[in-house]
């Protein structure tokens, strides 16, 4: 049986947080350097958060995708950022995809209207799943920010989720 996509909850802070770290770690996937513990993560999950979804097997979180604020000022209320990190051991089974239509579905659920993200040109494999989700580029965001002291470019990707 394959795995379960579901909301993610605070008790799944400990497994977020592991593999947030990887990504830390492998530095192809976010401009964070600090490697955060599971009382950081579970401040996510604080009443009225935007939604995370996970993919579960066997009670076992394989990855995640997350939403964020995208900008304090009321006209942008509904867009929102996203972020979404696959364990190591779980690559490749196509759980990107599952996971980034669920929080599709999630984000419109809580009133969304567009979900963003900024991912490093290298990250082919999440670019190309953003793609297979339905994401259009918008555009290369040139030496948009240091990682290890190296300007690093970002690809700038969006999907509307419905029309008005």
């Amino acid at each position: 049986m394959g795995p379960a996509l579901r909301a993610g909850t605070a008790g799944d802070a400990a497994a977020i947080c592991a593999i947030y770290n990887q990504g830390i770690e492998e530095r192809i996937a976010t401009f964070e350097t600090q490697l955060r513990t599971p009382a950081e993560i579970e401040a996510w999950f604080k009443p009225g958060h935007l939604p995370i979804v996970v993919a579960e097997q066997d009670g076992h979180v394989l990855g995640f995708a997350s939403s964020s604020v995208y900008s304090a000022r009321e006209c942008y209320s509904g867009i929102r950022e996203f972020s979404f990190y696959i364990d190591r051991q779980a690559r490749g089974r196509g759980l990107s995809r599952l996971l980034l239509d669920a929080l599709s579905q999630a984000t419109v659920q809580s009133g969304g209207w567009k979900l963003t993200s900024r991912i490093f040109p290298e990250n082919v494999a999440s670019l190309e799943a953003c793609r297979a989700a339905g994401f259009r580029v918008v555009g290369t965001h040139l030496r948009h920010a240091r990682l290890d002291g190296v300007w690093r470019d970002v690809v700038t990707v969006e999907k509307l989720l419905h029309q008005d």
